[in-house]
């Protein structure tokens, strides 16, 4: 028999896990395919993180009425740490006879040399990998994988859409529609048991227009999957994002600024990241500084700011719906290098304000010059 072990987080399974693993069980022949979710994951920290069971109960959910599928929960039994070596030697001791497959895609093959005991799992299983976006990728991920390990590795032809656990889950946090990202059995449970949902923030989107929710629904998601880059945690990104404009709309007599006292001096358009702060704190409840001041500065910036400063200040500027001219330029240059790409949108927004005749705030201006001294 053809037997492929499935395995990861699966924080939740989506759309995408399903068509990989249908995908290689259709193309390759296999028989069957064991969807294994971890109990801990060596490599993922800081997110939104589901209890073992409901993430079992997740894969069962989606994969129960799958012919050919099976759902494990060997790693979440034997507890601990997750080590795909030591579930590899389980299904090789459990069925010897069969050819036994280790399904991943182009980002884990990638890794797979940082993985714990990789010559162990390449004793046990062969691995069979799909692409993620174009071809080019892959091609070069096989090869550097055979020139280390000196193993064939199976491809099958599926390539994966632009699909993610932390979209998913940042959705869920904020109660937004998850269906077009999981199945309907999926949907279901994360509806009925509240999984991921944050419903201490949901209140701020009673304080927005529709326009400026749907803004702040594509803050966090940016914010959310750029977080592990900064080493912020998924939690903090998200319920900043989701405060960041908390008192865009708010008045002076306002109930939910009552006690708030304004700094002088303030531009018109950078007002609202004070009173922003205020109202996290007062009426959200918000204790954290990092995320207080994340949200006190993400209009401005200022010198010398955190990374969850930078995240929620750059998420703000370059979530997906920005179209304004150099934004794809700035996004590209986020993913290489998040300094740079603050020093460069500073840099932009001072010379917009100067070009326009508006007032410059200090801060902004001091934020440029740190940055530009100190990269």
């Amino acid at each position: 028999m053809k037997t492929a072990i499935y395995g990861g987080a699966f924080n939740p399974v989506h759309n995408e896990h399903i068509n990989v693993a249908l995908a290689a069980k259709n193309e390759l022949g296999l028989d069957r395919v064991i969807i294994v979710p971890t109990n801990v994951s060596p490599h993922k920290s800081g997110s939104l993180t589901l209890r073992a069971k409901d993430r079992l109960d997740i894969c069962r959910a989606a994969f129960s009425n799958m012919e050919g599928f099976e759902v494990s929960d060997c790693e979440i039994k034997r507890g601990g740490i997750s080590y795909s070596y030591v579930t590899c030697r389980r299904f090789k001791k459990l069925y010897p006879e069969d050819e036994l497959y280790f399904i991943m895609g182009e980002d884990m093959l990638k890794s797979f040399a940082s993985w714990r005991e990789p010559e162990e799992i390449l004793k046990c299983v062969t691995p069979a990998v799909c692409a993620r976006g174009n071809t080019g990728g892959i091609k070069e991920a096989i090869k550097a994988f055979s020139s280390r390990f000196r193993r064939e590795v199976v491809l099958f032809s599926y390539v994966g859409g632009d699909v993610s656990s932390t979209r998913v889950r940042t959705l869920a946090a904020l109660g937004e529609d998850v269906s077009q990202y999981v199945p309907e059995e999926v949907k279901n449970l994360i509806r009925m048991r509240g999984l991921y949902a944050l419903p201490e923030v949901w209140g701020v989107r009673k304080l927005l227009t529709e326009e400026r929710w749907r803004h702040t629904v594509r803050v966090a998601c940016f914010a959310a999957k750029a977080a592990p880059r900064l080493k912020v945690y998924e939690y903090d990104a998200i319920v900043a994002a989701a405060l960041h404009d908390c008192a865009k709309y708010l008045g002076e007599s306002s109930p939910q600024l009552k006690g708030f006292l304004p700094p002088a001096d303030v531009p018109a358009p950078v007002m609202h990241q004070y009173a922003g702060a205020y109202v996290a704190e007062h009426t959200f409840g918000v204790t954290d500084k990092g995320i207080l001041n994340a949200i006190r500065y993400h209009t401005s910036g200022r010198e010398n700011m955190s990374p969850i400063e930078k995240l929620i200040f750059l998420a703000d500027l370059l979530e997906e719906g920005r179209d304004f001219d150099g934004a794809e330029t700035l996004r590209a240059l986020f993913e290489s290098d998040i300094d740079k790409c603050l020093l460069t949108s500073l840099g932009s927004q001072l010379e917009y304000l100067k070009l326009q005749k508006k007032p410059i705030y200090p801060l902004t201006r001091r934020a440029y010059e740190y940055l530009k001294e100190n990269i």
